[in-house]
């Protein structure tokens, strides 16, 4: 779980925060307003941020799965009539 007050959580919130303060200077947003935004501008940049994070995690590495050993020759199948008997 990544903390909400990381560097890049709170540029990205604060990237998300910059039209709501324009929103604010142009007088479209009372000061009421604005302070209730900007919680769910932080939230957006962690929920973008954490994305970015999953979607960018390599899958962990496969299980390499070794066979089993072979079994050695036995000495005694040998062929009747062999150099062996």
């Amino acid at each position: 779980m990544i903390s909400p007050f990381r560097g890049d959580v709170v540029v990205v919130g604060f990237l998300l925060a910059v039209p709501v303060f324009l929103l604010a200077l142009r007088g479209d947003l009372t000061a009421d307003e604005l302070v209730t935004r900007l919680p769910w501008c932080l939230a957006a940049g962690w929920a973008a941020v954490a994305l970015v994070r999953w979607a960018s995690t390599p899958p962990p590495p496969a299980k390499k799965v070794t066979p089993a050993p072979a079994a050695p020759p036995m000495a005694d199948a040998a062929p009747a009539g062999s150099p062996l008997d």
